[in-house]
Formats: structure tokens, sequence, C-alpha cells
């Protein structure tokens, strides 16, 4: 139900996201007379599920749920017209408009996710405000960082002499900034921490996707039906305070501690209504026995968030700060993809899926959509053929030569993109499988 519910958000996100994008060059040729012939949600190969002709246009739903598309007349697209492409140019055609206008018509689509993007962030400021975390509390880390010198109990107070000033501050710089250099605050101590290579890259390279977390007790919150964790005896509001001969503080450490005893008898020790008793247990091949925590932010009282609310102005300029920023970290993400370890977290639709929450939250629904909107802006601006930054770059080649680039070489490019793309379909679809069989999404 879970993955139903994410799956279903996903959808109409993208659903919105991909219909204005096209509404987007829809309203520029449109503006310069320039005729679409069609405007479909979703791909129609074979037939639709639903077309009406209104005017030059027709409107439909496609029956494969990827992307969308305008066909826009006299127009080397994805759709390979080459009859079209072979008569005599019409006035209302694509080719027949002066490249300025071309390049308006090719960039509608990218400057609509842009600004919806700013605007459901504003949106979410203006109508939910910001909850804030202060970086203040001592956190877990995964285990692979020990190797790097930070251990669990650790107050992280910088990075490369920046001053972390929320815990989002806290995950996001380790990965989106060049962190060479950290102060930890271990037991009233401050304490220099260098890596010889960047903790972005020790995060990708070792596929730790959650690399602090707040040590919230391990109180368990729901046990899976007919689970390992059932059949041993646990219950919800049980505290996990060990693991075989290791004591346990926090959610994280008990998560780790399991996971280090796949398919194996292990003993959990509790503590539930001041008594203490201790369980035995089958893990599986994940080291997992089927109970999910009580999310951290339940613990109102030990980790004290702020709130900050926002008025029209203020949101509509913190929105695009907020946009602006997203934008950058994720342009900086994209330098760890020249690695093998960084290739290997390219996802698929299942990656994106995996952000929205597993119960309808309209909070986090509208954000992630204003993210995506962002990140549907930049993959379109790409210099790749069949992109929106491919017809780009070969507009500007136009205006910068003085005539078009020959239809025999936009043919052939846009053949190269669609392969490249489908390819890289592919090959992201392969990452999820992978992690969702070895347990990557966990």
């Amino acid at each position: 139900m879970i993955a139903l519910i994410k799956g279903l958000q996903l959808l109409l996100s993208l659903s919105i996201l991909v219909v204005l994008h096209e509404l987007g060059h829809y309203l520029a040729a449109r503006y310069f007379k320039t005729r679409v012939e069609k405007f479909y949600l979703f791909m129609n190969p074979g037939f639709s599920l639903f077309k009406k002709q209104i005017g030059e246009t027709e409107w439909g739903i496609g029956w494969l749920p990827l992307g969308g598309y305008v066909k826009i007349s006299g127009m080397i697209d994805e759709s390979m017209d080459k009859e079209q492409m072979a008569k005599p140019a019409e006035p209302w055609e694509f080719r027949s408009k002066p490249a300025w206008q071309r390049l308006i018509i090719m960039l509608g689509g990218i400057i609509v996710n842009l600004i919806v993007g700013f605007l459901i962030y504003s949106m979410v400021l203006l109508v939910w405000g910001e909850t804030i975390l202060p970086n203040k509390y001592a956190v877990d880390v995964d285990p692979k960082l020990e190797q790097l010198g930070f251990q669990n109990g650790d107050h992280i107070l910088s990075f490369n002499g920046q001053e972390l000033e929320t815990f989002t501050d806290l995950r996001t710089t380790a990965f989106f900034q060049t962190v060479t250099k950290a102060i930890v605050k271990r037991k009233d101590v401050e304490k220099e921490l260098s890596f010889k290579k960047e903790l972005g890259q020790v995060l990708i390279d070792e596929g730790i996707r959650r690399p602090f977390s707040l040590q919230a007790p391990a109180i368990v919150k729901s046990i899976n039906p007919d689970s390992r964790a059932e059949k041993a005896g646990l219950v919800s509001g049980d505290l996990i305070v060990g693991v075989n001969d290791a004591l346990i503080f926090s959610q994280q450490q008990t998560k780790h501690a399991l996971e280090s005893y796949p398919n194996s008898p292990v003993v959990i020790h509790i503590e539930r209504d001041g008594k203490k008793s201790s369980l035995p247990a089958m893990t599986d091949s994940l080291g997992h026995i089927g109970f999910t925590f009580k999310s951290p932010s339940s613990f109102s009282d030990m980790f004290v968030q702020e709130k900050i609310e926002y008025g029209p102005f203020d949101a509509l300029i913190s929105g695009f700060v907020m946009a602006g920023t997203t934008l950058q970290e994720y342009a900086l993400s994209l330098r760890f993809l020249a690695s093998k370890s960084g290739a290997s977290q390219v996802g698929s639709l299942i990656t994106f899926g995996s952000i929205f929450d597993g119960s309808w939250n309209w909070l986090i629904f509208w954000r992630n959509t204003a993210f995506l909107s962002l990140i549907l802006a930049f993959m379109n601006l790409l210099p790749i053929p069949a992109l929106d930054g491919g017809h780009v770059i070969f507009l500007l080649y136009e205006m910068i030569v003085g005539k078009p680039a020959p239809d025999k070489i936009m043919e052939v490019a846009q053949v190269i993109g669609i392969t490249l793309l489908l390819g890289l379909m592919v090959f992201a679809l392969g990452n999820d499988f992978w992690r969702l069989f070895t347990g990557g999404f966990g």
C-alpha cells in the first residue's frame, strides 16, 4: 500500500509538471502564430485513452505514463515526421519563424518549470511556514564514516570552516559542497577532522544515504504482521536497549547492530513498562526483523524545532532563494557522475517515487513537486539532442553562423539523442532494481 501511495503521488506530481512544461512550449508557439498539431499528456504509441480536436490542435491523453509532448508544425522532433519536412515551409510552421522566436518557443517549457518550482516553494512557505531543527544535538554516524574519524555522539559544528546552523545544513552540505575538513565537539572538546577525499565522494563510493542521524531513542512504533519481530514477541512501545552484547542508545545504532547479523539468531534486549527482558529473534538476509521506529520528530521534548512564519512578500523572496539553492546544489551533485560509484547512483522513476511520503502528506508532496519541477527544467536544458537543450544548441549555432544546420544532421542528432535517453533510462532502471533486490532503498 505504501508503494502504491508513493507511486500515485509521483504520477500526479509529474503529470502536473509535464502539462505545465508542455504548456510553456504551446503558449510560446501560439504567441508567435506557430501551429501546434498535438498536445498530449503521456505517450500514445498506437492509440490514445482520450483525444479531442479543438481548433488546429489535437488534445489527448496517451496510455503510456511517460512524460508528454507537443507536436509543433515544421519542427524535427521525436515524431521524426520527414514527410512534412520535405514539403515547402508554410508561414505557420516552426521552421519559417526567425531563430530568436524559435529559441523562445524551445525555452518556454524550461522557463515555466523554473517559475513553477519557485512559486510552489513560495506557496509552501506562505501556507505551512518553515520548521527547522537547530544543529545543536549530538548525532549517530554511519559506521563507514568512522574510518574518517567520526564517532557516534559527535556534535558536528562546521564543514570547511562554515558553521552548520541547522540539521538540514549538516546533511546537505556534506554532499553538495567540497568538504575536506570538519570540526566536531566530542565530550566537550573540539576536534578537527581532515579528509584526503572529499566527504561527498566518500558518501557516493560507500553508498551512504543517511550519514548523520539524530540520536532518537529506539522505541518501536509498529510491528509488521507475521514478521520475525512479531514472532519474537516485540510489541509497539518497546524500548530497545541492546542487541546481543552491544548496548544501544538510538535508532540508528539498533539498525546497524541488527544489519551486522544477517541471517543470524540475535538477542534483543528491551525495556517494557519499566521492566527489562531479552527476546531471541532471527534476522533475514538484510539483517531486518520487520518493525518501524517512532519518528524522531515525535520526540519534541528532546529535539526542539523552531517554526518560522512568512508573509506574502517574505515567502516570495525566500521561495526564490530556496529554488536557486536547490538548483545550485543539484548541479554541484552531478560532479559525482563521472565516477563509477557515482554512476551507480543514477536512478529512474523508482528513485524519484521513493522521496514521497508513505502517507499522503500535502506538505511533502508540494515540496517534492517543486524540487522535481526544477530538476525537470535543469535536465531539459542539457545539450542533448531530443531534449529542449539540444534544440537550443542548434538554434544558437544558427544565430551565430547565420544559417541552420542541415536537416539530415538534425535528424541523425535526434536519433542519437533518443537512443542515448532510452539507454540512460534502462541503465537507471537497472540501478533501481539492483537497489530493490539488495535493500538499497531500505
